[in-house]
């Protein structure tokens, strides 16, 4: 006799969600982080407040990026995950774009719902947006230029993406002097992209504008004392290398002696070890020595009586840039001085930035290095201008190694949407229907923006889609004045880089998403009493 009951196969406290449920589940879960940033996208888009938890509470970050809000946020959705993952790839990847490319993502969920309420089924839906995002990527292709072949027309194409993606961070009220900083750093590294070559250092009090670009390498550090403050013609050595052994130091471990005489005679084996230590680095032939960890008083002492500037606790990042603009090595042994290779520089001297002093690097090997110095009146205002900067930082250097560009202001996305619209309207079948929601979920991007301004989105959305129905393929939203107007003229322009990746990513994140129809989570595992002996 067969038994009906339905025969369970996972273990006790493991949980499945099956097809309806598994897939309203993670819509929710999507439609939900959409719903969380949309409010940030646009010139005129809100600042979310991120309060810490644990180790770092009370902590306060105020930010409008998304990829910041999202790593910030700890979620449980598996498909709310997935969207915060694309959004750190796509902020990795091109560094702008990450609210953009999670809103879409959602939208074309939402759109997707709406779908299936019809029993039109899933991979239909993927079918039609596989072709709608084929026919965006090509109109998108269509309406990029290239000027990199004329120079001035290249610089003012820079000059535009830099002002277009700091108009929606803090920077906005002064993106024109941020804007041509910016570009004047990328431009320094000569089309290599490498933005290790690029240091933003953050000093609070000044204002925004007080920020400015220094031609060379600023390390927020002291010399030793009694050293040179200045060394012209620098040979630098860069270590990661204790040098705090001038004190006993034997752990796990015990040492007997009968009189204080032994303990001084330890100590000056430790000074003595020490002393061949400096000796072996200043056979090196160097005039600077800069170090990840401490160097203590004796070693430093040794280093003053030589005459070499001697650095402590360049942290890693610090040296790993350091090495890198110097054309240097890190070492952390000191036996073989020939196959050291040295940094070097034509002078190393202390600078006053407010009320710090650092010491600037001049005429690095990597002729291309230089430091941004960010001021601000609070810590607040100075993260969020570097993320805002770093962006700017980011989307530039992509320009330069592609240089197509595209316009702004809801402009490209309301040209894929016409377009893949008027392929929809002579495609037959299904997947038409779900070409057309791809083309409604692009829309929704220059609604949000509208809205978010506070703007009539509905009338300005039906202006700019009846403009590209005519042909004006470069209007979009001029939200300085709230209304459409050409974005050739306005100079809103935006990387072509950018928008390809926001538009492949979302679609490639909902399609993931869609093909779900069961989620399945894993039994916690059980905690047993440890019975190893320690």
């Amino acid at each position: 006799m067969v038994s009906l009951n339905p025969v369970r196969i996972l273990k006790h406290e493991a949980e499945e969600e099956k097809a309806e449920t598994a897939r309203l589940s993670s819509f929710v879960g999507a439609v939900a982080i959409g719903d969380l940033v949309k409010s940030t996208l646009g010139p005129k888009g809100m600042d979310k407040i991120l309060v810490s938890q644990g180790r770092g509470e009370g902590q306060v970050e105020i930010t409008n990026d998304g990829a910041t809000i999202l790593k910030a946020i700890g979620v449980d959705n598996p498909a709310a995950k997935i969207l915060v993952d694309m959004s750190r790839v796509q902020d990795d990847e091109v560094g702008d774009g990450t609210t953009s490319v999670t809103v879409l993502a959602a939208e074309l969920l939402r759109e997707a719902e709406k779908l299936i309420d019809q029993k039109i089924h899933p991979q239909i839906i993927i079918a039609g947006w596989r072709k709608a995002a084929q026919i965006g990527r090509n109109a998108l292709n269509g309406a990029s230029s290239d000027n990199s072949a004329n120079e001035s027309k290249f610089h003012e194409d820079l000059l535009n993406i830099a002002r277009t993606t700091l108009s929606s961070k803090i920077l906005s009220q002064h993106k024109e002097y941020f804007a041509k900083l910016a570009v004047s750093a990328v431009l320094r590294l000569k089309g290599s992209g490498n933005l290790s070559a690029i240091q933003i250092i953050k000093k609070t009090g000044g204002t925004l504008e007080d920020s400015f670009l220094d031609e060379g390498f600023l390390l927020d550090k002291k010399p030793g004392l009694h050293q040179p403050k200045r060394v012209e013609n620098a040979r630098i050595l860069i270590a990661n290398t204790p040098m705090d052994t001038d004190k006993i130091k034997i752990f796990g471990s015990r040492v007997r002696v009968d009189s204080m005489a032994k303990i001084a005679e330890l100590e000056l084996a430790e000074k003595e070890k020490m002393r061949d230590k400096v000796n072996k680095i200043l056979k090196h032939n160097i005039n600077v020595f800069i170090n990840r960890q401490l160097i203590y008083n004796y070693p430093e002492q040794l280093f003053a009586d030589a005459g070499v500037m001697a650095i402590e606790h360049a942290d890693f990042d610090g040296i790993e840039r350091l090495a890198l603009v110097t054309g240097g090595e890190i070492v952390s042994t000191f036996d073989h001085p020939e196959l050291a290779k040295l940094g070097k520089c034509d002078v190393i001297e202390q600078v006053m930035i407010g009320e710090d002093t650092l010491l600037r690097f001049g005429g690095v090997a990597l002729g291309e290095a230089c430091t941004v110095i960010i001021r601000g009146a609070t810590q607040q205002i100075l993260d969020e201008a570097e993320r805002s900067l770093h962006d700017a930082l980011c989307v530039l250097a992509a320009t330069v190694r592609e240089s197509r560009i595209v316009y702004g202001g809801g402009c490209s996305e309301m040209l894929m949407a016409c377009a893949i619209q008027a392929e929809a309207a002579k495609t037959p079948g299904k997947e038409s229907v779900a070409m057309e929601a791809f083309a409604r979920a692009l829309q929704m991007l220059p609604t949000i923006i509208a809205d978010n301004a506070g703007y009539d989105s509905a009338q300005l959305i039906s202006e700019l889609r009846a403009c590209h129905s005519q042909g004006s393929c470069t209007m979009g939203l001029n939200m300085e004045a709230g209304k459409i107007g050409c974005m050739k003229e306005l100079g809103i322009t935006e990387s072509f880089v950018v928008k390809r990746q926001v538009l492949l990513s979302a679609a490639e994140a909902a399609e993931m998403i869609l093909r779900v129809d069961n989620i399945i989570k894993a039994a916690p595992r059980k905690r047993v009493q440890d019975r190893g002996h320690c």
